[in-house]
């Protein structure tokens, strides 16, 4: 949602901008991201009675997809925009930035079966 905003921003600030985006949202979203790659590897190696584990499994592969996308597609991009707005860098950040969304949605889907089949 706020990557299509980086165009706004202007050139004077657009590097001091980038370099402390980067570095907050880190701040904001690594430590949840940790999180849920430790719980799905833990899902994966502890199944509990109940759980598919198959469905597991999908939980993590997703969750190493998007771990890839952020590391080979975004993480990238970041870096070039830390050193300018770049609109070549800046479309494709925003372009790939889908793939997680679509990622992070099944994985969201994936949580609430696990969820169900917990419970139910």
């Amino acid at each position: 949602m706020h990557y299509p905003l980086f165009a706004r921003v202007g050139p004077p600030d657009f590097s001091d901008y980038s370099i402390r985006h980067t570095r907050l949202t880190g701040l904001v979203v690594g430590p949840p991201m940790l999180l849920e790659a430790a719980t799905a590897v833990a899902l994966v190696v502890w199944t509990p009675p109940g759980i598919s584990v198959s469905l597991a499994w999908t939980g993590l592969v997703l969750v190493a997809g998007i771990w890839l996308s952020t590391a080979l597609l975004q993480a990238p991009r970041h870096t070039a925009l830390g050193r300018g707005f770049n609109p070549a860098a800046h479309r494709f950040l925003v372009t790939s930035n889908w793939l997680r969304t679509v990622l992070w949605s099944l994985r969201g889907l994936v949580v609430l079966c696990l969820l169900y089949q917990a419970i139910g």
